[in-house]
């Protein structure tokens, strides 16, 4: 995919949006609509997405739609609804329910969460990625899986948000300096084509300021997100303002700004992950100590 036409420059996202909450209908979160609904106007959001993970089995879709759009929202705030599937290979494929539709008063949004890594034949989990790694696949054929299976994602379900792009990279020895600026550029662009949205994540502190820069200059759409699973964090940033500043600036992140470490052998599983395996980690943890999941 190409760049295509010269695109105005994206504006910075605002930090009264959080695009990315997580509420009890998640087996690996703790707070209520409501809770969350509560936290959001305490810290005075102007709107907030109420997200929840699903599979392709799951079955309580338009029970979670009909708990949001059934709260008593006040004048000022924007609540959406969406859930959040991950990506299961390089042709692009989710891990979705058939009832997970955007639009006609259902979902306001699909995320696609790099939860494992896309592979050629389905979804490797981090240890079989770090095998195939020491095996021969070269850093830049692995990223280059991944951005194409982005790429293929947003061109079939066009619209979707990026949910914690590229925080598989660092569970399989990789990291975001081992993209070019050719692959950002064309997954940016993508984004952009497709109407998609790209999130910066305050829980895993990605995509990194080259990625965000390449989104802005080519007039990606971004939002910024807590993906929060307790209240407590609901619209509570510290990590993305220094990204969205580097990226405007060119300046590197202090290392205390990044993820805290990237995963160990001994934190990855011994065996492979379903592709239909939720994936999170708990609130109030550092990614990278609670285990292989995103």
């Amino acid at each position: 995919m190409t760049d295509g036409p010269a695109a105005a420059r994206s504006p910075l996202p605002s930090t009264t949006v959080d695009g990315h909450v997580h509420s009890t209908f998640s087996d690996d979160a703790v707070s209520t609509v409501h809770e969350n609904l509560a936290a959001a106007l305490t810290v005075g959001l102007t709107e907030v997405t109420f997200v929840d993970h699903v599979r392709s089995s799951t079955g309580w879709v338009p029970e979670m739609v009909a708990a949001v759009r059934a709260l008593d929202v006040p004048d000022g705030l924007v609540v959406r609804c969406g859930v959040e599937t991950k990506l299961l290979d390089v042709a692009g494929r989710l891990d979705l329910p058939t009832d997970a539709v955007v639009g006609r008063g259902a979902l306001d949004v699909v995320l696609v969460g790099d939860h494992q890594f896309p592979g050629t034949d389905g979804p490797w989990s981090p240890t079989q990625t770090r095998e195939r790694i020491a095996d021969g696949l070269s850093p830049a054929d692995a990223v280059s899986l991944l951005v194409e299976a982005s790429i293929a994602a947003m061109t079939s379900q066009p619209g979707i948000q990026l949910a914690h792009w590229f925080s598989i990279l660092p569970k399989v020895g990789l990291d975001e300096s081992d993209l070019s600026d050719e692959h950002l550029r064309a997954w940016a662009a993508a984004a952009r084509e497709t109407g998609s949205t790209i999130e910066v994540n305050e829980k895993w502190a990605c995509p990194g300021p080259r990625a965000v820069r390449a989104a802005l200059d080519v007039g990606a759409r971004l939002v910024v997100a807590t993906d929060s699973h307790d209240a407590r964090d609901v619209g509570r940033y510290v990590r993305v303002p220094s990204i969205l500043e580097a990226a405007v600036s060119g300046e590197t992140l202090p290392a205390e700004t990044l993820p805290a470490e990237t995963w160990s052998a001994e934190t990855l599983p011994a065996e492979p992950l379903s592709a239909t395996e939720p994936s999170a980690v708990p609130s109030h943890q550092t990614p990278g100590t609670a285990g292989p999941r995103a």
